[in-house]
């Protein structure tokens, strides 16, 4: 296979597999099933699980 022949085959169908892999990926990532916004929820608080909660500070306009 010479560089042309290489040339006209990555223009013309590998450019259109890249095209589908790429577009099959987005609608993959985008599909309805794909994940539960409980287990988003529980992946963004997960660093802050052993760790104690603040003391809330009292409100001033309470005190009063």
């Amino acid at each position: 296979m010479d560089y042309h022949s290489f040339r006209a085959f990555a223009d013309s169908w590998f450019l259109l597999a890249m095209a589908l892999f790429f577009l099959g990926a987005i609608l993959w990532a985008m599909r309805p099933g794909r994940a539960r916004r409980e287990a988003h929820e529980a992946a963004s608080t997960m660093i802050f699980r052993n760790e104690a909660r603040p003391e809330a500070e009292p409100d001033p306009e309470e005190a009063k």
